[in-house]
């Protein structure tokens, strides 16, 4: 897997443990990151992003929900592009699918539940249900951890 960035740089040391870290997790927040190479977040954010910037890995997410996972021109250097789009999840749009399918069969859904169901965090989830709310589809009901969401009719 070690090889050359498109920048003909040779690889830090740094840069070699979070890729073989993520060969064998998948995925990585960047508070793992930061324990694994023993560095502060934003210095952690500098390495993961120079890795982005030689297209080796793909961020996900944003701010705390972030996370970072070996990009799909990696996978297929590696010969396995079937493992890229099985470790990267859905999209929002299939998200918002499933959450319908799941409000449809079970007639409503809990934050928590989304983020079982879509492979998310909490506030990647809650984000999710807020839109869906906002677009019409859905609509909230209960207070706060009670806070479930329904179809909208």
């Amino acid at each position: 897997m070690v090889e050359e960035t498109r920048t003909g740089r040779d690889l830090r040391l740094d840069e070699l443990l979070l890729l073989n870290t993520l060969w064998q997790d998948r995925r990585l927040t960047t508070k793992e990151a930061a324990r694994l190479i023993q560095k502060p977040e934003s210095d952690v954010r500098v390495v993961l992003n120079r890795l982005v910037e030689a297209g080796l890995v793909e961020p996900r997410g944003e701010r705390k929900g972030r996370t970072w996972h070996l990009s799909a021109a990696t996978y297929r250097r590696l010969g396995q592009p079937v493992a890229y789009v099985r470790q990267r999840g859905f999209e929002p749009l299939q998200q918002e699918q499933m959450v319908l399918q799941y409000v449809d069969k079970f007639g409503r859904i809990t934050r928590e539940e989304t983020c079982t169901l879509c492979q998310v965090g909490p506030y990647q989830a809650y984000r999710l249900l807020k839109s869906m709310e906002e677009k019409g589809v859905l609509i909230a009901k209960g207070q706060k951890k009670a806070r479930y969401y329904e179809r909208r009719t």
